[in-house]
């Protein structure tokens, strides 16, 4: 997993729970790297999972809910240093349904040993969109909260709906309509 998710992923447990609770979990958690991480790097996934359980063992907030808020927050980085790509498209709808076949590419451009998980379109319309995700990270949640930030960067508002195929949450139909 590429380190950008680990440090924009401390950052954010900064701003919401302290210092405090980034070298909690960091002390808590078994990990090869000990905490240090650099964006560019590539760490074991097994490391961020130790990081979320043990945030929320001591938040009390799920893991899913925790990725979503990860999620969420996640697309400043990208607005911030990916603008481009945002500025290519008018319409989330539009983002969304090209995100294998553009944006994943751009990615695996900067990032070519990066880990990304697949979205097939299962269906598509103007104002709705049914996606498959496809992950052995189970990371769904996180995806959720980039699509609805993908609405609000364009200034729309979204139904978000998702129905996990696989009980491990490694497959999960996404329905995005958009509101009017």
């Amino acid at each position: 997993m590429k380190g950008i998710v680990f440090t924009e992923f401390l950052e954010l447990v900064e701003s919401k729970f302290g210092l405090e609770t980034v070298d909690e979990i960091i002390e808590k958690s078994d990990l090869p790297s000990q905490g240090a991480y650099t964006s560019i790097g590539t760490y074991a996934f097994s490391e961020m999972l130790s990081l979320i359980t043990n945030l929320s063992e001591k938040t009390k907030i799920s893991v899913n809910d925790l990725l979503h808020a990860y999620g969420l927050h996640f697309f400043s980085v990208i607005e911030r240093d990916y603008p481009a790509i945002l500025k290519s498209y008018n319409d989330p709808m539009e983002l969304l349904s090209s995100v294998e076949s553009h944006i994943h590419v751009e990615v695996r451009k900067i990032y070519p040993d990066a880990e990304l998980p697949r979205f097939e379109i299962a269906d598509k319309t103007e104002n709705s969109l049914t996606l498959i995700y496809y992950s052995s990270r189970s990371m769904y949640a996180f995806a959720h909260g980039l699509m609805e930030k993908t609405f609000d960067y364009y200034g729309a508002s979204p139904s978000i709906t998702y129905t996990t195929l696989k009980d491990d949450g490694s497959e999960v139909k996404f329905v995005i309509l958009r509101n009017e």
